[in-house]
């Protein structure tokens, strides 16, 4: 089956898989290539993936969506990072997870003074000229 694991910027994982492990809010399931059709939300997590050469690929999640149509797994989740194996993903999650934390905070920091520096450039619009 293929996975296509995207995050907002950009795809973190596009390839084969034999096997799929991921956790739903009503807990941990598998999928396998001939699995039924279907449509979950993605709780924070690890996912798994069997690739087609035997390897495995680790991802620490946060929460998204996964749909499973025909022979195509297509994942949106709004954060995730790629693993080399479980005793390392922690760290690597912490790590990426907080600076996507800090830039989301500029980000806001930024449109705040977008938006007040448009309201204060509308009331200037509406004050009657002497």
């Amino acid at each position: 089956m293929t996975v296509i694991l995207r995050l907002p910027t950009r795809t973190l994982f596009e390839g084969q898989a034999t096997r799929m492990t991921a956790v739903a809010p009503n807990g941990a399931f598998g999928i396998l290539p001939n699995h039924i059709d279907f449509v979950t939300a993605l709780v924070p997590s690890v996912m798994t993936l069997r690739l087609v050469d035997g390897s495995e690929a680790i991802f620490g999640l946060d929460e998204g969506l996964l749909v499973k149509k025909g022979a195509v797994v297509r994942v949106a989740v709004r954060r995730g990072v790629l693993g080399s194996d479980l005793g390392t993903l922690q760290e690597t999650v912490e790590a990426s997870f907080i600076e996507m934390d800090e830039d989301e905070r500029q980000a806001r920091s930024a449109l705040s003074r977008l938006e007040a520096d448009m309201v204060r450039r509308f009331s200037e619009l509406q004050r009657p000229l002497i």
